[in-house]
């Protein structure tokens, strides 16, 4: 690390997939700050595993302090910026040189890695209790949950409501077709193009269709809102376009700003939203501020090429469905590069820590 007087403060707002992995690469180059409403880090796309398979919980639930130890952790929301400072819920006021935000979605999760330990076993202890579940939500976390949970409890009576005209819109229609096969071979009951009422009497639902389903549990599986609702009162406000996502140059920096980068869910980059690809915006902007705090021109700066469309979506620990561009896989190929371990090994080594 440089010398004192030169030493550069470095803010990184969200402790996600794509913060913690800036946090992480720059955390030995300058004085890093992290900013996150809980005290750990969660390789999210296990957390359905993790309702299932207490052991997956274990391992995709690490402390801060485990991988990033020479990392300042303010455990608290973040409610403003300034040009010089970013304030927090508790009333922190923390100085950067150099700000991230990597805020995604909004996740209302407990504060410390044993209480989210018990959240899983409370998930775990409601479905293993449950003869009937409902499943509200037909994007990747409805369809992968359906899966996790036929897969671990085989005998389940599952119900997955989802609002569109097919599942997993948010890629081509044949993966689609291919998810909902699988779901139909294990005997999940799929309704479309209707809602579901969650006012009626506990236990049994009504959907727009005029449907009534019994079910001793459900799971909301709908989208989280995104985590960009604070900066509009900041100094940032006039970088959000109209879907409340900040605009980003070519370079990941907030549009209109020199110091101030933004990466992962949030960012306006036309392309879809998925774990790599935020990691590879982490990687992208760690190379830069990098590159910046040794005084850099900016001619030297790392571009950012949007992702090509690529999904996995895993059913189960042995099968999945995958995209890639135009081309459509189902069955055991993807399960195998996906579901049996959700690349959590990876992962794990990704951020310094045993797989």
């Amino acid at each position: 690390m440089s010398s004192k007087s030169s030493i550069k403060n470095v803010v990184i707002v969200g402790g996600g997939i794509a913060g913690s992995l800036v946090a992480q690469r720059l955390q030995d180059h300058a004085l890093v700050t992290l900013i996150d409403p809980k005290e750990y880090f969660e390789i999210t796309w296990a957390a359905l595993r993790s309702m299932v398979d207490l052991s997956m919980a274990e391992r995709s639930l690490i402390n801060y302090s485990e991988f990033l130890p020479n990392v300042k952790l303010v455990t608290s929301w973040a409610i403003n910026v300034t040009e010089n400072e970013v304030i927090t819920s508790d009333g922190d006021r923390v100085q950067y040189d150099y700000l991230v935000i990597a805020t995604g979605h909004v996740h209302l999760d407990p504060v410390t890695r044993s209480e989210c330990i018990l959240k899983y076993q409370t998930a775990f202890n409601k479905i293993a209790s449950s003869k009937s579940i409902l499943i509200i939500g037909g994007g990747p976390t409805g369809v992968e949950l359906a899966g996790e949970i036929v897969d671990q409890f085989p005998g389940k009576k599952i119900t997955l409501v989802h609002r569109g005209s097919r599942l997993l819109e948010f890629i081509g229609s044949k993966a689609s077709y291919k998810a909902s096969e699988w779901l139909a071979s294990k005997k999940v009951e799929v309704i479309l193009s209707q809602v579901v009422s969650l006012t009626t009497s506990e236990g049994v639902y009504q959907t727009s269709g005029g449907e009534t389903i019994v079910a001793d549990c459900f799971f909301d599986c709908t989208g989280k809102p995104l985590g960009s609702s604070w900066l509009t009162d900041t100094i940032l406000r006039g970088s959000l376009d109209l879907q409340r996502r900040l605009a980003v140059d070519e370079h990941l920096r907030v549009k209109g700003c020199s110091n101030i980068f933004a990466i992962g869910d949030i960012t306006n980059i036309s392309e879809l939203k998925q774990g790599y690809l935020a990691m590879r915006h982490a990687e992208i902007v760690a190379k830069n501020i990098m590159l910046l705090l040794e005084e850099e021109t900016e001619n030297k700066l790392a571009i950012y090429k949007p992702g090509r469309p690529l999904a996995f979506i895993s059913l189960g620990k042995k099968d999945g469905v995958a995209q890639f561009n135009c081309f459509t896989l189902n069955g055991r190929l993807p399960g195998y590069i996906k579901s049996g371990d959700l690349f959590v090994g990876r992962t794990r080594k990704n951020y310094g820590l045993k797989p």
